[in-house]
């Protein structure tokens, strides 16, 4: 143990790189493109440090050519689950008592790898894996991911350092101990940064993980457990387990050894693990940490006073950036009769304007959703649209998966604001509009609290200060990271620290201190230097 206090520095936000036509980083992301297509990998699970293949294989292939395979990876099930529980036990002990500089160097140098050499192909792995363009993964699998992996190495510092007063002749220690057990991480396809932080937060903190990346983007978390070993991760800390929900799931929601779930994914999926750790309560250690980050039915509320030229680019941004399979996404709007005929004029013609393809073709805004599942479930809700007499669509609406899960970027128009796709989440290229009178404004503004069971995004437009004012007020639970003339997508780290209430999840914070706070289990720790040798107190003197 070296005798030093460290310190960490107070992090920058890793800056974003532009990929200009000319730029050195346009030409290298292409090379590497090209290099990752013309080989397929064969991803085995790490158990304890080492590879395991299954024989049980799943398929990587690329969303906007659905043909070309990238790699096969191999499935864990109930035996996999097994070893890896024993592995993350068997590395706890160590794990835990390692001096918290040494653990939180392994992230930072992690971060310091994706920075450097490895972030074009990190880059070029989310865009063929998971359909980004070349702007949403550098601000995903390179900004993202790294800034989670400095600020959080910071901010562990931060709860590190809060200890309580000492009184005379006695030292007060507050110890912040990993969880008894291991934590599952569970993470989404749709940004390679959550499926970064999702395990290496709790393990920052002293745990050690279970690690279950969804089975569309296996390609590049295999990327980025690579980077976590190169980095100097110790073997067991965290075990790589791709599989099916339930072949993985259920063996480790029944272990005794269950301390946390780090989710990000689908409500019904959370909400069926935590109904199936309550089943389990007795026969867990203790009470599992759960957090987690699910849906979002996100809007964007406009007041007559806005600048319609400035809500026509948010609405683009916030509903089409990744074909709309972000949770921030915006799906729903509320638009002022004053300014509909205006907006409606510069948005449909905007949108006239985009490319969809491949996003090899740096021309293209929009790209393909991530798989055939999404696809139809997307088409869906477009044909249930097209049919229905409250409904009109009014740009977009077609769609082609012959080569790729492409869709266009379409634009609902509806009189009912409770019409489907104004209520229930799509997780792709749909925008929903409803029309509102401009008198209407807070009746309306309470219509778009009640109209969502979710809470995760939302935002206000108006250059009215006391519009504003009054939306804030109104809004107040409708959403967690909530924007005042902003789009409601792009949260980071450590300016907006991301989630939601209401149905979105536990609200517990991702970017910040207070997610890393679910990972310790403090112990108050009191020295008394000079103990008491008498048990009489004052009071009990004779007069």
């Amino acid at each position: 143990m070296a005798n030093a206090i460290f310190s960490i520095d107070p992090p920058a936000n890793e800056p974003v790189l532009e990929y200009r036509p000319g730029s050195n980083e346009r030409r290298r992301i292409k090379d590497e493109l090209q290099r990752l297509r013309n080989m397929e990998m064969e991803i085995p699970l790490i158990i304890g440090g080492r590879p395991i293949k299954t024989g049980n294989l799943g398929r990587c292939t690329i969303p906007h050519d659905h043909g070309h395979q990238l790699a096969l990876f191999h499935q864990a099930g109930e035996k996999e689950v097994s070893v890896a529980i024993e592995a993350a036990a068997s590395a706890a002990g160590e794990w835990a008592a390692m001096d918290w500089y040494d653990r939180l160097a392994i992230f930072t140098r992690a971060a310091d790898l994706i920075a450097g050499p490895r972030r074009m192909t990190l880059n070029a792995a989310t865009m063929l894996g998971q359909g980004k363009n070349i702007f949403q993964a550098e601000i995903d699998s390179a900004c993202e991911i790294i800034d989670f992996l400095r600020f959080n190495a910071f901010y562990a510092t931060q709860i590190y350092r809060q200890q309580p007063q000492s009184g005379p002749a006695e030292w007060n220690h507050l110890e912040y101990r990993p969880l008894e057990g291991f934590v599952f991480a569970v993470t989404p396809f749709n940004f390679t940064a959550i499926a970064g932080n999702l395990p290496s937060a709790p393990a920052m903190l002293g745990n050690t993980v279970l690690w279950k990346p969804a089975s569309s983007a296996v390609y590049s978390a295999w990327m980025l457990m690579e980077t976590f070993i190169e980095a100097g991760l110790p073997p067991g800390v965290i075990n790589f387990i791709p599989g099916s929900g339930a072949r993985v799931g259920t063996p480790v929601l029944a272990s005794p050894d269950l301390a946390g779930i780090h989710f990000t994914g689908s409500t019904s999926v959370f909400q069926g693990m935590w109904k199936t750790v309550a089943d389990n309560l007795g026969r867990y250690r203790g009470y599992p940490r759960i957090v987690g980050e699910t849906g979002g039915k996100d809007f964007v509320f406009v007041h007559p006073s806005a600048d319609p030229d400035a809500v026509v680019t948010a609405l683009i941004r916030g509903a089409f950036e990744y074909q709309g399979q972000k949770c921030s996404a915006v799906s729903r709007t509320y638009l002022p009769k004053s300014l509909w005929a205006e907006l409606k004029e510069k948005l449909t013609a905007a949108l006239l304007t985009i490319k969809v393809g491949t996003p090899e073709d740096f021309s293209n805004f929009v790209n393909a959703v991530i798989d055939r599942a999404a696809f139809d479930a997307i088409t869906g809700y477009i044909e249930y649209a097209r049919k229905h007499a409250e409904a009109e669509i009014i740009a977009g609406g077609a769609y082609d998966r012959s080569s790729g899960y492409f869709i266009e970027p379409t634009v609902i128009l509806t009189t009912d604001p409770h019409f489907k796709t104004m209520e229930e989440e799509i997780f792709g290229p749909v925008l929903t509009v409803y029309v509102y009178a401009d008198e209407d404004f807070e009746a309306t503004l309470d219509l778009c609290d009640r109209t969502s069971p979710y809470a995760l995004t939302g935002a206000i437009w108006a250059r009215d200060r006391g519009a504003v004012a009054t939306a804030r007020r109104r809004l107040v639970h409708a959403a967690g990271n909530f924007y005042i003339n902003d789009k409601p997508t792009g949260a980071v780290v450590g300016r907006q620290p991301f989630g939601g209430g209401r149905m979105s999840g536990t609200n517990d914070k991702a970017g910040s201190f207070l997610n890393l706070y679910r990972w310790v289990s403090p112990r108050t720790i009191k020295e008394n230097f000079l103990p008491a040798t008498d048990y009489r107190y004052p009071f009990m003197d004779a007069e």
